[in-house]
């Protein structure tokens, strides 16, 4: 999946996150970060970052990402991804 998001990315953050969360996502995407596909809603993923989880939806039409919600990566300690801020 994330081959086919090279290029001019286009997020629409439709759950009101920071605009730096944003930014993120697509520096992620951009550079080809590991995605999981939900396994009960097509289209819809998650994205990891080293601190924060993104879920995500791709519309199947126009391919635009629809950012829905963030949380903490549970694979880092809660005191690291305050560091890496």
């Amino acid at each position: 999946m994330a081959s086919n998001l090279r290029g001019n990315i286009q997020i629409e953050d439709i759950g009101n996150h920071p605009p730096r969360d944003v930014a993120r996502l697509r520096c992620l995407l951009a550079s080809g970060a590991t995605t999981t596909a939900d396994p009960k809603r097509n289209g819809f993923y998650e994205v990891e970052s080293d601190s924060t989880v993104y879920y995500i939806h791709i519309t199947p039409v126009t391919g635009k990402i629809l950012l829905l919600a963030t949380w903490q990566n549970e694979n880092v300690p809660a005191g690291g991804a305050a560091q890496l801020a």
